[in-house]
């Protein structure tokens, strides 16, 4: 079995190699490709890949490359974890759309699109290639706005699955909570991509006992604190929506802390420069603890799990995926993509039924959707129009002068990166 990670070079790598080390017998790669247009990263990150292979006992082959070609010539699944224009890109991101009052974040809101338009071309461009030499191959997508490219993806008739560790994440902490083991543990988890709700927390399967009550009874104040929401909003709601919520349910006092604080890009740039100098040292042949903040926790497991699933049957059977709704959320197109559980296959994933949406959560859901359809749009075919069309219509925005201004600053910052600006 061949797997090429687009985006080899990340310092994100070494999580998901550890994760293909330890759970081997759950996807028995036989190569393992890394493919990254940065040679200098790639020569570090694939030295460290290498020594955590040896020091597990893992024989799979490791190869580093920058061809793109090359890479997924023969892969079975191509994983892709890009950053169109680096955390440099993601820091104007997170700063310009402040000015306007309105929170500067890379996967929602102003710069959400952003990262959109400069991400979506390219990742279209790499499925293309995908599919003219193996045409069979699964595309899991990690790349964010994951939702958005998921769909574009979809749309251009790839084989391909969005993934996210949010779900995977409230899992693992739920079941440290409870004590018991993650496994035991299934999430009605639904929405959006970075815009999801956990409405029920489920021992033994989908059809469990709900501890969902016992876990804010409990643990409401630990959990609150986790998603820096207010226990009270907690209780109101009843359920326990995904971190990125406090954009929505706290916008103000978000803006105001980005507005005072150093922005996450630079603080993920400066934890990327200490990562890769640790990961030249030739003596460290495990992932470091530092890794451990720079996001993306028990990404690898997740990672795992879906291909394996999609490649050998493997894995577990009900997975948090991003896929095509095809008429699980009626309130919904089909065409949308959304997260969800759902059965997870070598012919695909199909989602798990959903019970009622409370108008609370599907009215925002529906809104997203409708600005991810518009963004796409504007990623696909550019223009001013379509730029102030997609901002004007997204909720933490949705005021004619600013999607004026914002979309003139979001031109003018990322102008290398759009084809037709």
């Amino acid at each position: 079995m061949k797997l090429t990670v687009v985006g080899g070079g990340s310092t994100y790598t070494p999580e998901l190699i550890d994760g293909f080390a330890r759970l081997r017998d759950t996807l028995p790669l036989e190569e393992l490709v890394l493919v990254d247009p940065a040679a200098d990263r790639l020569e570090l990150v694939g030295g460290l890949a290498r020594r955590i292979f040896a020091r597990q006992a893992h024989n799979g082959r490791i190869v580093t490359t920058s061809d793109l070609d090359r890479a997924v010539d023969g892969a079975d699944a191509v994983l892709l974890q890009l950053r169109v224009g680096g955390q440099a890109a993601r820091e104007q991101d997170e700063t310009w759309p402040l000015a306007c009052g309105c929170v500067g974040q890379e996967t929602t809101g102003a710069g959400g699109l952003a990262k959109a338009l400069r991400t979506v071309p390219v990742v279209l461009d790499i499925a293309d290639r995908v599919r003219r030499t193996n045409p069979d191959a699964w595309i899991i997508d990690f790349t964010n706005p994951v939702g958005i490219v998921t769909r574009a993806l979809l749309q251009a008739g790839h084989k391909a699955v969005g993934l996210c560790n949010v779900a995977i994440g409230f899992q693992r902490k739920f079941a440290a909570m409870l004590g018991v083991a993650p496994a035991e543990l299934h999430l009605d988890h639904v929405g959006l991509n970075h815009l999801t709700w956990e409405t029920g927390v489920r021992l033994g399967g989908p059809d469990g006992e709900d501890v969902l009550p016992k876990l804010l009874t409990d643990h409401g104040d630990t959990i609150a604190d986790d998603l820096r929401l207010p226990r009270p909003l907690l209780d109101r709601l009843g359920v326990i929506p995904s971190y990125y919520l406090r954009y929505y349910y706290t916008h103000d006092k978000v803006v105001e802390e980005m507005r005072t604080k150093l922005s996450r890009a630079a603080e993920v740039a400066a934890m990327e420069r200490e990562l890769l100098t640790m990961y030249g040292d030739p003596a460290l042949d495990e992932k470091p603890a530092l890794l451990a903040k720079r996001g993306g926790a028990y990404y690898s497991e997740a990672a795992v799990d879906l291909a394996a699933a999609l490649l050998n049957g493997g894995g577990n059977p009900y997975q948090v995926v991003n896929t095509h709704n095809s008429g699980t959320l009626p309130f919904l197109p089909d065409d949308a993509v959304i997260e969800v559980q759902a059965a997870v296959g070598p012919e695909g994933t199909t989602p798990l039924p959903i019970p009622s949406v409370d108008p609370l959560y599907a009215g925002l859901m529906a809104n997203v959707t409708a600005y991810e359809d518009l963004a796409l749009q504007a990623a696909l075919h550019g223009g001013r129009d379509r730029v102030f069309r997609a901002l004007l219509s997204h909720p933490l925005i949705g005021q004619y002068e600013y999607a004026e201004t914002l979309t003139d600053q979001l031109i003018a910052h990322n102008r290398e990166h759009l084809a037709w600006a």
